[in-house]
């Protein structure tokens, strides 16, 4: 009986666990160059992360300027005609969406959109901070 017990222990908090690593639904696309001057760190270069990993994020995780430098973890979900590579990207916010209204809750650069899709314009994505 105290192994039964022990068993369903451990299986709500592995369960818990796996649900604290759900991420936020959304949707991504991408924006093209030139990338500068962004509204976190203006002209400077090295705000870029290696590879070209970056986003603009919309209004919703903008949060007034406090979203600079933020990273998150993102993967492709799904979108039209199966765009999505099995793979997470890891990404850096260096600029509030270049676009007004913002098509999409993240704006990926073209490096990181190419990261996690074959091909498309807006897909869904997962992403966790």
């Amino acid at each position: 009986m105290a192994l039964l017990v022990l068993a369903i222990v451990i299986a709500a908090v592995m369960s818990k666990e796996a649900y604290f690593t759900h991420g936020d639904i959304g949707t991504a696309s991408f924006y093209n160059p030139p990338y500068i001057p962004t509204k976190c760190d203006g002209y400077r270069e090295e705000q870029f992360p290696p590879g070209n990993l970056f986003v603009a994020v919309s209004e919703g995780l903008w949060d007034n300027g406090a979203a600079c430098g933020r990273r998150y973890r993102l993967r492709c979900l799904s979108g039209p005609k199966r765009p999505c590579k099995r793979r997470t990207i890891d990404v850096k916010v260096v600029d509030f969406c270049p676009v007004t209204p913002c098509p999409s809750t993240i704006m990926l650069s073209r490096d990181a959109f190419a990261a996690i899709a074959h091909h498309g314009r807006k897909i869904n994505i997962e992403y966790i901070q």
